[in-house]
């Protein structure tokens, strides 16, 4: 009997489901949060960006490559990529199903490491955070 992790996320949570055999319920195991997701560009940073000044004596607002909710999304998707790889280490599952919305699901595969690349067996890129255990079941099965 393989047992299956079932990693549902957006950008300020988590949920994990298990499921040892088909058809049985999923096992709600973990919630993990993430409020720093919720937050806005603005609430992140309390500074204005920097100034540069051109030799002509103008002024341009500096700002840097990422914006601060870009980076707070990678913090934490690297955070779910950790705990999904300690779980594979731990032989804790033998299948990973993914859900998410597009960006952060490309997010989170990319951080995942390769040895746990392989045991993905779903990717579902859509935000199915508000769906009852249920009917995520009848999602993922389909």
């Amino acid at each position: 009997m393989e047992t299956t992790w079932i990693l549902v996320a957006d950008r300020s949570k988590a949920k994990l489901f298990e499921s040892k055999e088909p058809g049985k319920p999923l096992q709600h195991v973990q919630d993990i949060l993430h409020p720093e997701g919720h937050l806005h560009s603005q609430d992140i940073v309390s500074d204005k960006p920097g100034r540069i000044f051109t030799s002509f004596g103008e002024r341009h607002g500096f700002s840097g490559h990422h914006e601060p909710t870009e980076n707070v999304t990678r913090q934490f998707t690297l955070h779910l990529a950790d705990f999904l790889n300690d779980g594979r280490n731990a032989h804790s599952y033998e299948k990973l199903v993914l859900v998410a919305e597009p960006g952060f699901l490309g997010e989170l595969l990319n951080a995942l490491n390769g040895e746990t690349s392989k045991l993905v067996s779903k990717t579902i890129k859509k935000d199915l955070m508000h769906l009852k255990t249920g009917d995520l079941q009848q999602y993922v099965a389909g």
